[in-house]
């Protein structure tokens, strides 16, 4: 992809998740479970700095993610660096958008983001709609304009191992985007830098 159809698509997701009211950084180019998407995900600073201090570096191996479900020692392990805000799939008509999420909806979020000049399709609005899935039309230029809002179902399905190491994923990609300063990590859909206070949850 050329540099600018590259940053033309860049903006043109940054704009569907401001339309969203997703706030955090664009995590590009996933591909899992069929699926290839983008996330909207913020870093917990604060677990952040625990799992450095703690030598708790992001874990993408599936295998050692399942051995820490099976551990005995809870306390012991680290919990997710970052939150999953949600996900954004690029396609060209609605009637895709359910198949392209798919089975993400179990781990987020997730938007479909459609040609701005896309017709309105209320069959398959309403198909997105039953299923949870929100939708964005977005121009080449950036302007986005929210069609339908997604709803998050993740309390229906409970947390899982896929979820798990999506997380790790994600917090790879985050740290590893701008190492030498984590606060910058990914690109930001609003500009500014997300804290949260809390301190992490060792159990």
């Amino acid at each position: 992809m050329s540099c600018p159809a590259y940053h033309s698509a860049v903006q043109q997701l940054e704009q569907a998740a401001r339309a969203l009211g997703w706030h955090g950084h664009l995590v590009s180019d996933i591909a899992a479970l069929g699926a290839r998407f983008t996330a909207v995900t913020r870093l917990r600073f604060d677990v952040h700095q625990w799992r450095s201090v703690n030598d708790w570096p992001p874990e993408t191996d599936p295998a050692r993610v399942e051995a820490w479900s099976e551990s005995r020692s809870l306390d012991r392990l680290p919990v997710p660096a970052v939150e999953l805000v949600g996900l954004l799939v690029r396609v060209s008509k609605a009637r895709k958008a359910t198949r392209a999420c798919g089975t993400m909806l179990t781990v987020a979020p997730c938007a479909a983001v459609l040609p701005g000049d896309h017709p309105y399709r209320p069959w398959a609005l309403t198909e997105m709609d039953y299923y949870g899935i929100g939708a964005v039309t977005a121009d080449r230029d950036g302007a986005a304009e929210l069609v339908l809002a997604p709803e998050d179902r993740r309390t229906e399905f409970g947390t899982s191992l896929f979820e798990r190491w999506l997380l790790e994923l994600l917090y790879e990609r985050v740290v590893h985007s701008h190492p030498e300063s984590t606060q910058n990590a990914g690109r930001p859909t609003d500009g500014k830098p997300h804290h949260t206070p809390n301190e992490p949850d060792r159990g």
